[in-house]
């Protein structure tokens, strides 16, 4: 424990920002880095409590009061050991994590959290700038070869972790950069891409070998794969988008989100936008959707200068703080202003969108809504909804963005080829216990085997599931396993 008095003596702070007006110009992040004293008190607020929930609360099992005592201490290379023995990626987690770790802070009980997220930023940085963060290359390799299907943050952490133990490993991506939705759905202002290219530079320097271009399925043969490696990890992510089946659902103006967040991330990167351009410029824009990538849109959206933009979302409009039904240590379902919503948007609840109206020459035009009464459970969740009669309005509208969260893996292709079992949401089988599929060397983790979650999620699970595949390879593992006693309280 660093300082046993600082929770008294510090209050929560987080670090600056950009001003609105200046960020809304730009891709590049705005949150800006802690003075050195304001660090050392943020990491002295930490208890050091007798049972850390936070570790409990973190799907990677972060061991954080230690690592916060040694920011205290100023000893960075311990701070990144303990935070990289088992977190592949802390600057991607550091960035847009929403962190369960402080939901589940003892501390929480009755002050605001200890700031555990920027925290590991700030360790993943400072070890980045004081040059401990290296590759590490295997001193024996066993002569396995292994495939990994996506690069995305399950993918990465699988392939690391893989290749620690020795084993050959090769990526494959079918969009033209590694990172998955990192690369191609999360926002420039919230990831910056080197931040991506910095890490899979090491990972090539460590012996990781990543194919671009590659789609498995379409112009890479899934029985190639199978003939030519060991093992096979499926972590393709869960891609296929909800969708509103609406009147006047094909009107020219209403996209999926992540057609217009790709097409962004893109631009920024001066790539080649091969689709037509969706552009929010100058447009009655309406988000439909009110979870992250809906946010994602509504920045996005203030960055082309949208004349006005609109959040919808389905449910009720959450409480403000906890209630009976959300005790601590759960992470909790209250209301969340993210950044891109401080940059300016409308947003309301308990909305249904009913028709999308066009102007006669296949443009949209406006959305016909209707209000939503809700029932709550004896648990205080949503139950049935009804519609608000004399509710329904017409709302301008020339750009609709569906951000509704995503069903399940894409089946077309390889899992249809090889009858890959799937569990009734229509994600990959595959238990917690193996990773394993009913095809014996092929394994699967992250959003193509639980579905649609958090990034730190995906890279506990591509963790899990590299250490079952060694062992299915090697008959043993020597990879770290996370611990077993953690329980879900997210």
């Amino acid at each position: 424990m660093g300082k046993p008095t600082g929770f008294l003596e510090f209050t929560r702070e987080l670090p600056g920002k950009r001003p609105v007006s200046e960020r809304r110009n730009d891709y590049n992040e705005f949150v800006q880095l802690y003075a050195p004293e304001k660090l050392n008190q943020q990491a002295a607020r930490c208890m050091n409590c007798g049972i850390p929930f936070c570790h409990h609360g973190c799907p990677l099992g972060n061991v954080i009061p230690e690592f916060n005592d040694a920011v205290y201490r100023k000893q960075w290379l311990e701070a990144y050991e303990i935070l990289s023995s088992t977190n592949n990626f802390p600057e991607f987690t550091g960035r847009i994590c929403p962190a369960p770790c402080e939901s589940s802070c003892v501390l929480a009980i009755n002050q605001p959290a200890v700031t555990i997220e920027e925290i590991e930023k700030h360790i993943i940085e400072i070890a980045f700038e004081k040059g401990y963060v290296k590759a590490k290359k295997p001193n024996i390799r066993t002569g396995k070869k292994v495939a990994v299907v996506g690069s995305g943050p399950a993918g990465m952490a699988a392939a690391a972790q893989l290749n620690y133990a020795g084993h050959t490993v090769t990526v494959f991506e079918r969009d033209d950069a590694p990172g998955g939705l990192l690369r191609y759905g999360i926002p420039d202002f919230k990831l910056e891409k080197w931040v991506i290219d910095r890490r899979i530079k090491l990972m090539e320097e460590e012996g990781v070998i990543f194919k671009c271009n590659a789609n498995v399925g379409v112009n890479i043969g899934i029985n190639d794969l199978l003939r030519e490696f060991h093992g096979i990890v499926l972590a393709g992510g869960s891609t296929i988008p909800r969708d509103l089946n609406i009147p006047g659902r094909n009107l020219k103006g209403v996209h999926f989100a992540m057609e217009f967040l790709k097409q962004q991330n893109k631009r920024v990167s001066n790539k080649k936008v091969n689709e037509e351009d969706i552009f929010a410029t100058g447009k009655n824009v309406v988000v439909i959707g009110g979870g992250d990538t809906g946010s994602d849109c509504v920045g996005t959206s203030n960055r082309h200068k949208a004349a006005s933009i609109t959040q919808f979302e389905l449910l009720p409009k959450p409480p403000e703080a906890r209630t009976a039904h959300m005790p601590w240590p759960t992470y909790p379902m209250i209301l969340k202003t993210s950044s891109s919503h401080e940059e300016g948007c409308d947003r309301d609840w308990a909305v249904a969108t009913k028709e999308f109206i066009g102007d006669g020459n296949g443009n949209l035009k406006a959305l016909k809504t209707v209000r939503l009464e809700w029932k709550f459970t004896e648990d205080g969740k949503p139950g049935q909804f009804a519609e608000v009669p004399g509710s329904e309005q017409e709302i301008p509208c020339e750009l609709a963005l569906l951000a509704m969260g995503f069903v399940h893996p894409q089946h077309e292709g390889f899992i249809n080829e090889l009858e890959i079992e799937l569990d009734n949401r229509g994600n990959v089988r595959a238990t917690e216990k193996d990773y394993q599929t009913n095809i014996s060397k092929i394994f699967t983790a992250g959003d193509m085997r639980r579905g649609q979650s958090l990034v730190v999620w995906a890279i506990s699970e591509g963790r899990e599931c590299a250490r079952k595949v060694d062992e299915y390879l090697v008959s043993y593992s020597r990879l770290e396993a996370r611990d077993e006693s953690l329980i879900e309280i997210s």
